[in-house]
């Protein structure tokens, strides 16, 4: 937030300024602020247009010139578009682990508590108009062949998901880990997709308290947390 400015200070900006260099003489430009690297431009238009359209409708031409730059800056950088397409996803997958993360670290040592965070804030955020899913889901949805980067990275970051949610199990003392994680897979991919379908009062505003209730019968004593 921006201090606010005083009268007096106010009147001093808005006041002619002396100048003790010689009369004629050229003053220094004035420093403008620097512009994003080209492809820092690329992958924020790619990361905009990818999620918003899905990868497959998006062209490098539409890309670079949402992003005003020349198809060879696009190249220099990214191979393929393929190339692109696995880096807009390792860059989301990144954004996924700072929204668990950040719900993990504000319950150390109560995995039951870190997990509905989660959901808590992942219900919200996908019961917005205009929520698009996960971006990783929709990429395996688009890309079946099991070889495509855009396939290999949304796998990868799906099985990482998976297996944290079995340590969380664990230690939540599920009386079966394995199911109880695999129905929390469930819900989030759910969520993701639901939301697309019903928009905002759907089904996924309710993620956390259906994962509660679904905790509560796997671990022994759970309920009525």
């Amino acid at each position: 937030m921006k201090k606010p400015v005083s009268a007096s200070s106010a009147d001093l900006a808005a006041a002619p300024r002396l100048s003790s260099a010689p009369a004629g003489a050229k003053r220094a430009p004035a420093s403008s602020p620097k512009l994003p690297r080209a492809v820092d431009r690329i992958r924020e238009s790619a990361r905009e247009l990818f999620y918003e359209h899905g990868i497959r409708a998006v062209g490098v031409d539409e890309i670079v010139n949402h992003a005003g730059v020349t198809k060879p800056s696009l190249y220099r950088s990214f191979p393929s578009k393929d190339e692109l397409a696995a880096d807009y996803l390792r860059g989301y997958d990144a954004c996924f682990w700072d929204h668990f993360e950040t719900a993990v670290a504000a319950h150390p040592g109560d995995p039951r508590a870190q997990i509905l965070a989660y959901l808590e804030g992942l219900g919200a955020r996908s019961d917005r108009a205009g929520y698009r899913g996960c971006g990783l889901t929709n990429a395996a949805v688009e890309y079946p062949e099991p070889d495509h980067p855009a396939r290999r990275v949304a796998e990868d970051a799906k099985r990482a998901l998976r297996t944290r949610l079995l340590g969380l199990a664990e230690a939540m003392g599920a009386r079966d880990p394995a199911l109880l994680a695999d129905g929390l897979v469930l819900l989030i991919e759910g969520t993701f997709v639901s939301a697309q379908l019903f928009g905002p009062g759907g089904p996924c505003r309710r993620v956390a308290a259906a994962a509660a209730a679904l905790i509560d019968a796997c671990v022994a004593g759970g309920e009525g947390r």
